[in-house]
């Protein structure tokens, strides 16, 4: 027996690329996905980088395997929409060295703007699917989809959730297997796809989906516990656990591999147990395809389209017990709130009190769309605030976009808001974009991006200029502003949104939350000379409160110094100190 440890889901998937022999790691960071890559890099046999996006990173994982080694892509859900356009063809072409994207699903929505299913892409995609149910598994799919990917010559997803990426179980650790490249040989048929190619590779993948089908049936990831018959399971990954604890006596079909499935093993299954479930989080994706083969059974019927299932559904649901759960307790809401000294909330106190309206993006600063600062209107996907300003503008013309901005992190501006903005400067667009520069990619928890000045594995490299690349790319307006300077930002963006030509403002000042910040000063009040004007509270900084007589209070345990609050008192009444 080897050695054990406690490992998260993530960290469990790391190791397992680790023991699979991988050299080569790309991603970009996505919750819950991001760990994976933190975990990998680690190792140092690894090669790991944070890519711009899911595209680039998917696509150097694939060159990778073309040259004969084993390579990995991680990303969450909507990242794979981002890399589906590799990924298509990668399915066409097949791999060379084993090639694995680890796609993490979000039921619940916990941090993302939709509740996908990877499956659902993986059919169209015509791309094998394992799933685990727990840290063991996680690491011991990643192994198996390696050599299922070199067997079947084809990419193969690992598809975890949230519930499984940030759970921990009992894993036994293995010895890394040093794998030999395999030698690279000129195959242009296979891997340069142009029509006449593509069309002789397309019956390749159908053949290819056909015997992984049929040899599902015997793969030893895909498999039946039979106890009493009366009730049967077919389910995966997270809600294979629920379905233990709920009826640890009822039969279950367990699926490891989910796409495509053993339809024999099915069959089989069925025909055994008087009542059947289909237990899947999210879309009817074996629901659909087990009762096209004339299987009877329940699934979406009883359980839910939308969110996480559990225990307690099962037992609710199947066994009609009612469920007596504590009162949650009694506390205080604690709304999604921007921290203390964020610059985001600089600009957007900023932004309301000129009353404009700002077309969002993905990031921390979604939260601008809640009040007090309430300025955000619309958010879709990354990159998008960018392109729906400059649609809005080609709608309703150069004067409507005057009371608009797009506003988008730094990260996120390199992910994909830099297509987007090229669009505007070649399409001859007149809106001002406000690039939000806290120096990080801050939702998913501080990673460095290629503007940062940092690799994931530390190597201190030249950063991208966000300035230069915007003036590169023909915006003859681009400005740089502190964001904490609230009257320059003011008269900056008062004079951009008024051009009838493309203008992007740079909104400086670091993460709070950066380890590298310090902070040297905080701020306080001086309660008498306070007008009780409420101007400070505004922009909704959690360290300030209203007093019982209309004064304000700081709590030093939470103030950053950055002066906002400072700067929007008329009478002088907050004071800086240093600490």
């Amino acid at each position: 027996m080897g050695e054990k440890k406690i490992m998260l889901g993530n960290e469990a998937i790391a190791r397992g690329a680790w023991e699979a022999g991988v050299k080569v790691s790309a991603a970009y960071p996505g919750t819950p996905s991001t760990e994976i890559s933190e975990n990998i890099v680690k190792y140092e046999e690894i090669y790991a980088e944070w890519a711009p996006n899911e595209k680039v990173a998917t696509e150097v994982a694939i060159g990778a395997s073309i040259s004969g080694v084993r390579a990995m892509a991680s990303m969450k859900h909507v990242g794979l929409n981002v890399a589906a356009d590799p990924l298509y063809t990668a399915a066409y072409t097949g791999v060379t060295g084993g090639l694995v994207l680890v796609v993490a699903d979000d039921p619940g929505m916990y941090s993302s703007q939709n509740e996908q299913d990877t499956r659902a892409v993986a059919r169209a995609a015509q791309v094998p699917v394992l799933e685990p149910s727990d840290s063991q598994e996680a690491k011991d799919f990643v192994k198996t989809a390696y050599d299922l990917s070199e067997k079947y010559d084809t990419p193969v997803f690992v598809r975890t959730t949230t519930r499984l990426a940030h759970s921990q179980g009992i894993v036994e650790l293995e010895d890394r297997v040093e794998r030999e490249d395999t030698p690279y040989e000129r195959k242009f048929q296979k891997y340069v796809m142009m029509p006449g190619n593509a069309i002789k590779r397309h019956p390749v993948v159908e053949e290819r989906m056909k015997k992984l089908a049929e040899d599902a049936n015997s793969l030893e990831i895909n498999k039946a516990e039979y106890h009493d018959t009366s009730i049967g399971f077919i389910t995966s990954g997270i809600p294979y656990n629920y379905v233990k604890e709920a009826m640890p006596n009822a039969s279950v079909l367990k699926l490891g591999m989910v796409h495509p499935l053993p339809r024999k093993l099915i069959e089989e299954f069925a025909s055994k147990v008087d009542k059947l479930y289909i237990f899947e989080e999210l879309e009817p994706v074996f629901e659909e395809q087990i009762k096209s083969w004339g299987i009877a059974c329940s699934g979406k019927d009883v359980f839910t389209l939308q969110g996480e299932y559990s225990a307690n559904m099962i037992r609710r649901k199947v066994l009609g017990e009612e469920i007596e759960a504590a009162a949650p307790a009694q506390v205080p809401a604690r709304p999604p709130i921007l921290c203390p000294g964020c610059p985001h909330r600089s600009v957007y106190s900023v932004l309301k009190k000129m009353k404009i309206h700002a077309a969002g993006d993905i990031g921390c600063y979604t939260l601008g769309a809640v009040a007090p600062l309430s300025v955000v209107d619309t958010t879709i996907c990354m990159g998008a605030s960018i392109s729906s300003l400059h649609g809005m503008e080609k709608a309703r013309g150069k004067e409507y976009v005057k009371d608009w901005v797009a506003v988008i992190g730094d990260s996120t501006f390199m992910h994909t808001g830099v297509n987007s903005l090229m669009n505007m400067v070649y399409n001859q667009a007149t809106g001002t974009v406000i690039i939000l520069d806290n120096s990080t990619t801050g939702m998913t928890g501080h990673q460095d991006h290629a503007a940062t000045g940092k690799t994931l594995k530390g190597q201190v490299v030249p950063a991208i200029d966000i300035y230069k690349l915007c003036k590169a790319i023909g915006i003859e307006h681009v400005n740089v502003v502190n964001a904490f300077d609230i009257k320059t930002l003011e008269k900056t963006i008062k004079e951009e949104v008024a051009r009838d030509a493309v203008s992007v403002i740079i909104a400086q000042a670091p993460c709070v939350l950066l380890k590298t910040n310090v902070f040297k000063t905080k701020c306080r009040p001086v309660s008498e000379k306070c007008k009780k004007c409420g101007l400070c509270l505004r922009p909704g900084c959690p360290a300030l409160t209203k007093n019982e007589d209309g004064t304000i209070s700081i709590d030093d345990t939470m103030c950053n110094g950055c002066g906002l609050c400072k700067q929007l008192c008329p009478a002088d009444a907050i004071e800086e100190v240093e600490v």
